[in-house]
């Protein structure tokens, strides 16, 4: 049975779906403004390997993940680069879905965008304000009444009290709580508008993903994902927004994944140690950044350096020359034997890639040892699972070794080589030497040890 670590209840817990073969997973996805970063990366490769097993797991699974296309920082960068907003979202959203693609994110179910939907949060303002839950201010504003959802804090763990205590947001005049949360924001000359009964305005950044999960699941659905930054507040409120408005349970299933660190450092553009995924492809192909990300467990924080690239590149080589030195074979996974038992198991344990990676590895060995198509097949199989390991490996070793071996991956293939000489595993010994010596490096024997040049 699939087990999620459930951020409503902090713990593991058992996955039982709503309807019973079916899963519907809302994702928060972008706001297109500028290029995708590495956080961004995160969240698409993670949420798209849940996707994946999932539906390996044989759930038909309905999967949106939303664009907001309509927001202070995008009015801001349109007006900047004295460009329409519609032509920034436009070339943003673009970009995005190339980064995706690169990545080997399958496309969403659905991928609706915020201003397509604004009747739908008007709708749901109303309803909030009927309910005593939202009020209008005298400066056109609607604000949600925090104070009078009982179950406010249930996410995050903290209660009003704590949340006031930590409180560092400009106390606004025509708020009645400073932890009430704007859902209508009155026009601004110059601004995009849309009428409402409060006047022209826009919504607010928290109801566009309350209105949308309810627009393509009703009132209640499984899953709900994004970045760890989101639970509080955007999730929070997305819970007080739908649960209030509808008096029932939102989600069931809250998943959060964990922050990108550059060394050891959270990512931040102040720091000036921000990376877009482009940027990061220009120096890595992006199965590598893929499988970098996917190696790490999803909820621990993923620290991102040259080195560590350079070790995901090392691996990933390892597991595709397994694959080019033996043809592999088709076959159907036979998840209750052996090696797809232990990954399934793995997956199982809230998607647990880090294990499930090392038994590609199991496989690796086996299949250098063996030379069993059968064994290379499964490989390749659990790896695309992952969506992984589906190129073709001749073709995209050439292109992984196009770029030189960083001196601390020749050391390691020099030790890995070495190993396989004690176990008098020699065909894999000059299998590594095959491999640098393709990449233009030469090993030389001696009697103080290999030593290495490049060509």
């Amino acid at each position: 049975m699939l087990i999620i670590h459930n951020s409503l209840g902090r713990e593991k817990q058992a996955f039982v779906p709503i309807t019973p073969g079916r899963v519907r997973m809302y994702v928060c996805g972008m706001t297109v403004y500028d290029y995708c970063h590495l956080g961004h990366a995160r969240v698409l490769v993670v949420f798209d390997m849940v996707t994946r097993w999932l539906r390996a797991s044989g759930y038909q699974v309905e999967y949106v993940r939303n664009v907001t296309d309509i927001d202070d920082k995008i009015i801001k960068r349109a007006a900047e680069n004295n460009e329409s907003i519609a032509a920034l979202t436009a070339r943003f959203i673009a970009a995005m879905n190339e980064d995706a693609a690169a990545l080997g994110v399958l496309l969403p179910t659905h991928e609706p965008r915020a201003t397509d939907f604004v009747p739908a949060m008007v709708r749901m303002i109303e309803t909030l304000i009927a309910r005593g839950l939202a009020y209008a201010a005298a400066n056109g504003d609607v604000y949600y009444a925090v104070h009078a959802f009982p179950g406010y804090g249930k996410l995050s763990g903290k209660s009003l009290d704590e949340l006031r205590a930590g409180e560092r947001v400009e106390v606004d005049q025509h708020k009645r709580d400073p932890l009430d949360f704007v859902l209508w924001k009155a026009a601004k000359p110059g601004e995009p508008s849309w009428e409402s009964p409060w006047g022209a305005g826009r919504p607010g950044w928290h109801i566009e993903c309350s209105a949308m999960g309810e627009h393509y699941f009703g009132e209640h659905f499984d899953l709900h994902g994004g970045g760890q930054d989101l639970q509080f507040p955007h999730h929070e409120n997305e819970i007080a927004q739908s649960e209030g408005a509808h008096q029932c349970a939102f989600v069931n299933y809250w998943m959060h994944n964990g922050f990108v660190r550059v060394d050891n450092e959270k990512m931040s553009k102040s720091l000036g140690n921000f990376f877009t995924i482009r940027e990061v492809l220009k120096q890595y192909d992006a199965e590598t950044l893929r499988f970098f990300i996917l190696r790490a467990h999803y909820r621990s924080p993923l620290n991102y350096s040259d080195q560590h690239l350079d070790d995901a590149k090392q691996a990933l080589t390892r597991l595709y020359t397994a694959l080019r030195d033996c043809p592999s074979a088709e076959i159907e996974i036979d998840w209750t034997q052996g090696a797809a038992q232990r990954f399934k198991a793995a997956m199982d344990d809230d998607f647990n890639t880090s294990e499930a990676v090392a038994v590609l590895f199991e496989l690796a060995g086996e299949v250098n040892k063996s030379a069993s198509a059968a064994t290379a097949g499964l490989l390749k199989a659990l790896g695309g699972v992952l969506g992984l390991l589906q190129n073709d490996p001749a073709t995209h070793l050439q292109a992984l070794l196009g770029s030189a071996y960083t001196p601390e991956m020749i050391e390691q293939l020099i030790v890995d080589r070495a190993n396989a000489r004690k176990t008098k595993n020699f065909a894999e010994g000059d299998r590594i030497r095959q491999v640098l010596l393709a990449a233009g490096i030469v090993l030389e024997d001696s009697a103080q040890g290999t030593l290495w040049r490049r060509q």
